[in-house]
């Protein structure tokens, strides 16, 4: 077994905020409506790059395809639930040449968000094997990561950490905890730790394999969590600076122009596990 730590300071996003960001979403969701197959939001514009193939609008069962002239892969959206003040679950399947992604995200108490759960699975090619493929779960309980960020220095932490990860890969298995502390006004101070085993027979293999390659494994570790950091700060920072208006504004941009850029993007390359 192997263990990966790294503590990076990134913006913190307080519970106001984040509720006033998804009460936004939400609001400028419900605001469209499905003219035939295809989706517009108030003023008759059209939602780029969707459309609904089945069901009602925002009810459960609704499926959406999203496509651009000339893509090969193909990206459909399954509502499960949409209940503003219980739940909201989606699923998400993407099929291309090389790969197929399934992710299901799960929002409890959307209006003011509690628990945020994400399951996926990810499979190469038929044919290339069980070398290709991966399954993933996340939990990120945000009432209890507010009250951990909210800790007096030095106080003792709750036996469960707030955000986890559990990935699995015929080779290894990995689990993700991570932990914030408030470092000064407006930041967090995250502690992020890896734990990594093999699998069955191969667990002395991969133990090996780890230890010999340690101080390249952990500078990589290290790179990876600094850039997440980097990324977080920078999304973060963006939002923080915009007014409800220019928000409201800048999500009603973004619904009206290209958005497979953006799936594609969170595609993982070649991946073996899925990280949701």
């Amino acid at each position: 077994m192997t263990v990966l730590r790294h503590s990076v300071s990134v913006l913190a996003l307080e519970p106001d905020r984040l509720r006033m960001l998804t009460e936004l979403i939400f609001d400028l969701a419900e605001s469209t409506r499905a003219r035939g197959g295809e989706i517009v939001l108030e003023d008759g514009r059209p939602v780029a790059d969707l459309r609904l193939a089945k069901g009602r609008h925002l009810r459960p069962g609704a499926r959406y395809e999203l496509s651009e002239d000339g893509a090969t892969e193909q990206v459909a959206v399954l509502v499960r639930e949409w209940q503003r003040r219980s739940a909201i679950a989606v699923e998400q399947l993407l099929v291309a040449d090389d790969v197929t992604v399934w992710t299901a995200l799960r929002l409890r108490a959307p209006d003011r968000p509690r628990l945020l759960e994400a399951e996926g699975r990810v499979r190469g090619p038929e044919g290339s094997g069980a070398l290709r493929r991966g399954t993933g779960r996340a939990r990120l309980d945000l009432t209890a990561w507010w009250a951990a960020a909210d800790l007096a220095p030095g106080a003792p932490s709750a036996t469960r950490a707030p955000a986890t990860a559990r990935l699995k890969h015929r080779l290894v298995k990995a689990h993700l905890n991570l932990r914030p502390w408030r470092a000064d006004a407006g930041r967090w101070q995250v502690d992020v730790a890896v734990t990594v085993r093999g699998r069955w027979l191969l667990r002395p293999v991969v133990a090996v394999a780890l230890m010999v390659a340690g101080g390249p494994v952990r500078r990589g570790f290290r790179t990876a969590v600094e850039q997440a950091a980097d990324a977080w700060n920078r999304s973060i920072g963006e939002l923080l600076a915009l007014t409800p208006d220019d928000l409201r504004a800048e999500l009603t941009r973004n619904a009206t122009e290209r958005i497979r850029e953006e799936l594609m993007d969170a595609r993982p390359p070649e991946s073996h596990g899925s990280a949701s």
